[in-house]
């Protein structure tokens, strides 16, 4: 059974329960749902850490070696850029083509959200322990990456002291990339406990009314982004060859997790898996595009967050939007993508609060305003941030040599 089957069933299931078994059901208890489902999370992210380092460093090594590896970054740059431009344009276009109605205002309590800033992504990057990053508690990829760059670099030292490291990191490489196989593989049950926890705060939020309108234009414009504009443009400014369908197709695994879960680094071994099986990328590209789009290029959830925003300032502004207020929202949003790579789990709100915190006349806690339905702009910005990932790293492989089409009933 492909792996995007078992995934959707097991979210069916998830769901189907949540709305079939009575709201007292012991499960449903609030600390054993919410225990379950961090237990379910960290299954998911398991081998991560391990995953991406020696993935990282390998590929960076070879990639080196075959003098690839900067047109490789700048090549993700630019699809990342562009990416980003587009996405967050059409997203404040479609919100003022088709407004929803105007979100009320709920009562709820504070939440300590700490906007995005520069300076804390920068202090991030380099901790006063090299080893640290291995071990810190909430998951940073980048800092990652730079750890693993370095290590490349020191293997080209001296090969007659670096080839049986070499070696070792290859096979560490090849090894957690079999072990993550077996984890994507057994990811249809874990999420039925994922995809339940999303369904009871769903079924909270459909309680309160007042969200549908802007939980249903988040909806449709998400699926049309991600199902039909993205292979759209894949095939437009792509390889004509190759079929925008077959690779959607290849996608759908980590586009269900990253949905269910909101978080990116749940659903960046299984995107790793399917990326290389599916769409046929190299791991040595794979690995480097899929990190920088999880760090640098969480256009979804900027994309998500200034909808967002906009729904909440055309709700309780009476003097409207100028053309300068706009430009400035989307200017804001760019630079916030930068940012987001340091928060995995809740993206789009914590950009939410930023824009949020820039945008000030008074709307600086608006976000609060959407608080009951964070998971559901979460949900949506990281299904987003895992199609742009899974589009724009099949880009870059495509135009670096570093792609091979595979036989879609070979697909895992």
């Amino acid at each position: 059974m492909k792996v995007w089957v078992k995934l959707l069933i097991g979210s069916i299931l998830g769901v189907v329960l949540t709305f079939i078994l009575p709201k007292d059901a012991p499960f449903f208890a609030t600390k054993i749902i919410e225990t379950a489902h961090d237990i379910a999370l960290n299954i998911g992210r398991y081998t991560t850490i391990p995953l991406l380092f020696f993935g990282l460093t390998i590929s960076i090594y070879k990639l080196r070696s075959l003098g690839k590896f900067w047109p490789l970054i700048a090549r993700t740059f630019f699809v990342m850029i562009a990416a980003s431009v587009l996405v967050i344009s059409i997203g404040v276009a479609v919100t003022f083509i088709f407004p929803p109605e105007r979100v009320p205002i709920v009562m709820e309590e504070q939440m300590e959200i700490t906007p995005l800033k520069a300076e804390f992504f920068l202090l991030n990057l380099f901790p006063s322990n090299m080893l640290s990053v291995f071990t810190a508690e909430r998951l940073f990829v980048f800092p990652l990456m730079i750890c693993a760059f370095f290590m490349a670099i020191g293997l080209t030292y001296d090969n007659h002291f670096s080839k049986s490291i070499i070696n070792l990191v290859d096979s560490f490489s090849r090894i957690f990339f079999h072990i993550t196989a077996f984890f994507s593989e057994i990811l249809g049950v874990v999420i039925i406990v994922i995809s339940a926890y999303w369904a009871i705060q769903y079924r909270n939020a459909i309680d309160q009314g007042p969200f549908k309108a802007i939980i249903l234009l988040l909806l449709i414009f998400s699926l049309v982004l991600g199902l039909l504009i993205l292979p759209a443009m894949l095939y437009l400014f792509g390889n004509k060859k190759q079929n925008p369908w077959v690779v959607l197709y290849g996608s759908l695994a980590p586009a269900i997790s990253s949905f269910f879960s909101g978080d990116i680094n749940f659903s960046l071994p299984v995107l790793l898996y399917s990326t290389k099986n599916n769409l046929g990328i190299k791991r040595c590209s794979s690995s480097i595009t899929v990190t920088l789009f999880s760090t640098f290029g969480r256009s979804g959830s900027s994309m998500v967050a200034t909808v967002a925003l906009i729904v909440i300032i055309k709700s309780y502004s009476s003097l409207g939007m100028s053309i300068n207020d706009v430009a400035g929202i989307i200017v804001s949003a760019l630079l916030l993508t930068f940012l987001l790579g340091q928060h995995s789990g809740n993206a789009a709100f914590v950009c939410l609060a930023s824009l949020c915190a820039a945008y000030g006349n008074g709307f600086n806690n608006g976000y609060l305003i959407l608080k009951p339905i964070a998971f559901f702009l979460v949900a949506l910005g990281t299904f987003l941030d895992v199609m742009i990932a899974a589009f724009g790293s099949f880009v870059v492989a495509s135009l670096s040599g570093l792609q091979e089409n595979r036989i879609v009933k070979h697909f895992v």
